[in-house]
């Protein structure tokens, strides 16, 4: 009898670990998910200070291999070419570290874009319910039998092949599954007895989604908007390869990719060899990671 009253006094003085405690400890015992991230660490840093060792511009030209990049074009070191030249003589080392963060860029804030209009426009239909959800879900039905690619290549053939309106289009056209998603959440929620208690309170509506929620809703929102990024990369990737993407001077990985692919029949694999490794770490590292939340996040693996 001591021994028990022993066990149930210490239990009581142990710390509690919380829900999130739980999820990291979960997150960082994932060995995918943890690849997956220091894959996308060594990525942002190529990114963000990979240029500081390049010796050449992306828009600079190499007389010197002209004409003959498939023989003096690889690879060196002594010549700063540490990727080797494109056909035209640039520095590929130099264009994929500018590929990778317009190819970052494109993912994030396209992830973003997306999970803010899904989450708000799903919150708001699950919370209203009835003849409002109604009306808010048939117009998402109707827009999800749209080809998105053809709606994409509508918007930038109408405003321009610019970085706003691939962010807008890429966003504007992602989120549609997002606010289904958010809306099944809603809900489960929005009859649990704390939204009771504040709607019978008084508290506004608009409130209670923006304070009780939202934050509930915070893990499905991550885990999606981790597995959204390279979604966008990939269409991106795609868009560029059709030549609608990023235009010169900027540059992706996709476009680079595409230009690789173009000229491998020459001899210059190198030319699609690196842009294609970063793509891959970067989309095999979002995915990993993505996968890694959702398992952590998991309520029925606690």
């Amino acid at each position: 009898m001591r021994a028990l009253s022993d066990r149930l006094a210490e239990d009581a003085d142990s710390p509690g670990r919380s829900l999130w405690a739980d999820a990291r400890r979960r997150f960082l015992a994932n060995r995918a998910a943890m690849t997956g991230l220091a894959m996308l660490v060594l990525v942002t840093l190529f990114a963000l200070f990979g240029g500081t060792l390049a010796q050449w511009s992306n828009e600079e030209l190499d007389y010197t291999v002209m004409g003959m990049v498939a023989e003096e074009g690889g690879p060196r070191l002594d010549n700063g070419h540490y990727f080797g030249t494109d056909e035209l003589g640039r520095d590929l080392y130099a264009r994929t570290v500018q590929g990778t963060q317009v190819s970052l860029l494109v993912g994030v804030v396209g992830a973003l874009v997306a999970v803010s209009v899904g989450t708000l426009y799903g919150a708001v239909a699950g919370y209203a319910g009835g003849r409002v959800d109604n009306a808010m879900m048939r117009a998402v039905d109707v827009l999800m039998s749209i080809p998105y690619m053809f709606v994409l290549i509508l918007i930038l053939v109408m405003y321009g092949r610019s970085m706003t309106a691939l962010f807008v289009g890429l966003g504007l056209i992602s989120w549609l599954e997002m606010s289904r998603i958010v809306r099944g959440q809603t809900l489960s929620l929005k009859n649990r007895e704390f939204i009771e208690a504040a709607r019978a309170t008084g508290v506004p509506a608009a409130t209670i989604i923006r304070r009780h929620i939202l934050p509930n809703l915070a893990g499905v929102i991550a885990v999606y908007a981790t597995l959204l990024v390279p979604l966008m990369i990939l269409t991106e990737s795609f868009i560029s390869f059709l030549g609608l993407g990023v235009q010169e001077p900027l540059t992706s990985l996709g476009a680079l990719i595409s230009e690789g692919a173009g000229t491998i029949a020459y001899g210059t694999i190198w030319q699609l060899g690196f842009p294609l490794l970063f793509f891959v770490l970067t989309l095999f590292g979002f995915f990993f990671v993505g996968d890694g939340l959702r398992d952590a996040l998991d309520p029925k693996d606690r």
